[in-house]
């Protein structure tokens, strides 16, 4: 709802997890040897437990892109010390590919939950999270931050959830009550580790070397306040400053929707997301024509609260925060307005906040 690239950062992130899922299925394997089905991608593959960081299939071939997140997160987990029985699985999903809704976490939770329930052992879902997004960080090789495997694994209905990502400390902030999470997806793709994604995250690194001269007690741009950056400003080359200012100021938007929420405040916070938006279209320049299309419909529409961009960027989706009463005329004229000013297709849905993954 709030955070945009802020994980990697040390600061604090406000997602949600929505009633959105990968649903899998499994029978034990009495081998080393694990059977994975993505029905939607009509596709299946074979590979065993033993020689994961080969990333090869049982007939020697090079792990299709799908399958390196289920045999990231074994990787990881047997690194870590627990053990892990083959199992046959088939797993289908809600959630839309490459969209910037964390179908990727999603996947990556939801096999090592099911692994977690097939093999015995215990483990927090905090942990569980951050064991997730080591296998996408080290495995799949996307340098992500833990807030989409952590919203994955610890949702709470009706409720975003704060999480400090320095401390992991985290709490449910209530959503407003009457308002239903509207995604809109552009329909445009993009690939996450050829997004610009790692290129950002150097630059937020380079702020914080540039900036520790004059604050040397910073370890990341969570320390730095907005006044600072702005008193600091000559010290970074322009298109540094530009990113790190999204960070900070998103950041502080964070800290500022807190309270928002927990006064009820749904137009405050709403305006928020906005603003969001902008520091993501002008300071970190990663949304496209398409994303701010469909922003700038919305806000136009009656009982839209709030809207952005959400994900990495480069294309995928918008969350829009409507009021309930709004949410079908929304949809509507939302699709259409996409549609006449764009020439392509928006899936628009209705989504609340949800459970974070459970077994069934």
């Amino acid at each position: 709802m709030l955070g945009e690239h802020v994980d990697y950062n040390g600061g604090l992130v406000l997602p949600a997890a929505i009633d959105r899922y990968v649903t899998l299925t499994s029978t034990p394997l009495d081998s080393r040897i694990m059977a994975v089905h993505a029905l939607d991608l009509k596709s299946t593959c074979r590979f065993s437990l033993d020689n994961l960081e080969q990333k090869k299939d049982i007939e020697g071939a090079d792990l299709p892109d799908w399958a390196e997140y289920p045999a990231g997160v074994a990787w990881v987990l047997q690194s870590h010390g627990f053990e892990l029985h083959a199992l046959d699985v088939t797993y289908t999903s809600t959630v839309p590919i490459g969209a910037g809704l964390s179908s990727s976490a999603a996947v990556e939770v939801g096999f090592a939950v099911l692994w977690q329930a097939a093999s015995g052992w215990k483990l927090d879902r905090l942990a569980l999270a951050q064991l997730c997004q080591e296998a996408e960080n080290r495995y799949v090789g996307v340098n992500c931050g833990l807030m989409d495997q952590f919203a994955c694994a610890n949702g709470v209905k009706d409720h975003a959830v704060l999480l400090d990502t320095r401390s992991l400390e985290w709490k449910a902030v209530p959503l407003p009550p009457e308002t239903a999470i509207v995604i809109a997806d552009s329909g445009v793709r993009r690939s996450l580790t050829e997004s610009g994604y790692n290129e950002r995250r150097n630059d937020c690194e380079t702020a914080v070397q540039l900036l520790k001269n004059v604050y040397p007690g910073i370890s990341a741009l969570r320390d730095v306040t907005p006044n600072q950056l702005e008193n600091e400003k000559a010290l970074l080359p322009n298109m540094v400053y530009k990113r790190a200012r999204h960070v900070v100021t998103e950041i502080d938007r964070v800290q500022k929707a807190l309270t928002l929420l927990n006064n009820g405040d749904a137009q405050g916070f709403g305006q928020l997301m906005v603003e969001t938006h902008h520091s993501l279209r002008d300071d970190y320049e990663v949304s496209i024509p398409e994303l701010d299309i469909l922003v700038e419909s919305a806000q136009e529409l009656p009982g839209c609260l709030g809207a952005r961009l959400t994900g990495a960027g480069f294309g995928g989706c918008t969350v829009n925060l409507v009021q309930e009463a709004n949410v079908k005329q929304f949809i509507t004229r939302l699709a259409r307005e996409y549609k006449e000013k764009t020439g392509k297709t928006a899936r628009v849905y209705v989504c609340h906040a949800s459970q974070g993954a459970t077994l069934k």
